[in-house]
Parts: C-alpha cells; sequence; structure tokens
C-alpha cells in the first residue's frame, strides 16, 4: 500500500481522506469502532467548519463516510501489533494475520484514559463510573447529583451537557482554577449556570457501592477535609 494508518479517530480519519483523495492506496487499521475519543463526546463547539457544535458521533461519521467514499480500506477490530522498516518500504504486523508493507506509515493512535488511582474504581466502570458523557449517560442522570473528574475541555463540555438534566454537576479539580486548562467559552458557561458546583484543590479518593456505584469520597487538599456524598454517577475526565 502507499499509506497505512493506525488509529480511526479525527486524525487518522482526516489523513485517510486527504489520501485517498490523491489516489493513494489508504489501508487504516482500527483496534476497537471508527471516532476514538471524539466519537464519545456528547458536543463540539470549537471545531473548525460547526460554529452551532456537533456531536462526536455525527462528526467522526461524517469523516469515516469521506474516508470510504474516496476509496481508504477501514479495518475494524484490527491492532497494529509490531513495525519494522528496512530502509525503503515498512511493515506492519497485525495479530498472527499476514504483515501489510507500505511506503508511508501514519500512527494516529490517540491516547489512553488518565485513571485515578482509586481502589474498585474499575469495579464500577459502566456501573457508575464513566469516561464519556453522551445523551445514553445524560438520561441516567436525570434529576440526579454527579461527580466529574477534571479540568480540560472534555470535563467542561461534560459538565454543561450534564447540567441540562442532572440535578446538581460537582466539577472536581485539582488546581486552583480553570483559566490554565479550558476554554474560556466553557468557564463562562460553567460560572453562569446554577446547577454546576466547582470544587477546587478536590480529589475523589474512594468509590462505593454493591454492584452499582452508590457513594463517592472527596478530600479538599488544602482543608484536609474529607467528605462523602450519595452520588452514583462519576464521569472521569482527566486525561
Amino acid at each position: 500500500s502507499d499509506l497505512l494508518i493506525a488509529g480511526a479517530g479525527p486524525a487518522g480519519l482526516a489523513a485517510a481522506v486527504y489520501g485517498a483523495s490523491e489516489g493513494l492506496d489508504v489501508p487504516v487499521l482500527e483496534s476497537s469502532m471508527p471516532g476514538g475519543q471524539a466519537g464519545s463526546s456528547s458536543r463540539l463547539e470549537n471545531y473548525l467548519g460547526f460554529p452551532t457544535g456537533i456531536s462526536g458521533l455525527a462528526l467522526t461519521g461524517r469523516a469515516y463516510a469521506q474516508a470510504l467514499k474516496f476509496g481508504a480500506r477501514v479495518a475494524v477490530a484490527r491492532r497494529a501489533t509490531h513495525l519494522t522498516c528496512d530502509g525503503q518500504r515498512h511493515t506492519v504486523r497485525i495479530g498472527e494475520t499476514s504483515p501489510i508493507a507500505a511506503r508511508t506509515v501514519i500512527i494516529a493512535t490517540g491516547a489512553a484514559y488518565r485513571k485515578p488511582p482509586i481502589e474498585n474504581l474499575s469495579t464500577f466502570e459502566g456501573a457508575g463510573v464513566y469516561y464519556a458523557a453522551t445523551a445514553m449517560e445524560a438520561q441516567l442522570c436525570v434529576d440526579e447529583d454527579v461527580a466529574i473528574i477534571g479540568g480540560g475541555n472534555s470535563a467542561g463540555q461534560a459538565a454543561v451537557f450534564l447540567a441540562a438534566t442532572a440535578r446538581r454537576v460537582h466539577l472536581l479539580i485539582r488546581g486552583p482554577g480553570l483559566i490554565e486548562t479550558m476554554s474560556r467559552y466553557l468557564i463562562r458557561r460553567i460560572d453562569e449556570h446554577p446547577s454546576i458546583v466547582m470544587h477546587a484543590h478536590t480529589q475523589l479518593v474512594a468509590v462505593e457501592g454493591n454492584g452499582t456505584l452508590d457513594r463517592v469520597r472527596w478530600r479538599d487538599d488544602q482543608s484536609g477535609a474529607v467528605q462523602d456524598h450519595d452520588i452514583r454517577h462519576v464521569f472521569v475526565m482527566s486525561g
């Protein structure tokens, strides 16, 4: 092939569109589903070309269709496991199957979620602990308190989105504020929304429940005070 791309998130799909539209033979490998982390975002408002915003799923769905339109071949559930180079051509191995040779390789594998070092956190993944805030999670949180961990744009977008249905949104950040980590338009919306409460210098330290999440505990790092809350939904967006 001319160009092999590992990863079908926004970056990988964009490269596939541009390469395939120029007539290159472009296979794309994706270990899970096209869209990457952007595909799970409830709404993107600072993405070029969409002044009124667009959901991550819709954006990446369009990119996926566009890549296929120009002839890119997207292989889902195919993980690149090994890369070698003999000086002129690159060889990428996919599990135990035959390797693929390519003149150029783009590695657009994105990022892995950063998880707080909290005992039993993984026990509640999908049962009270989430790493994306989509319409499905929003329906679970109607008239309930939720906690969001993180001070970046993903956390801010989730806070504004969930505040439309949740009773109260607790935004937990380790630093003193959001100025250094979040876009100004999101900070303004958070400050103006009566249902969003920001807790600076605060960390989640424990999660509890029987099968599903029932309670959380967080600590104010300045005072050392620890508080228990009957919160059944935690969104981890710490990077």
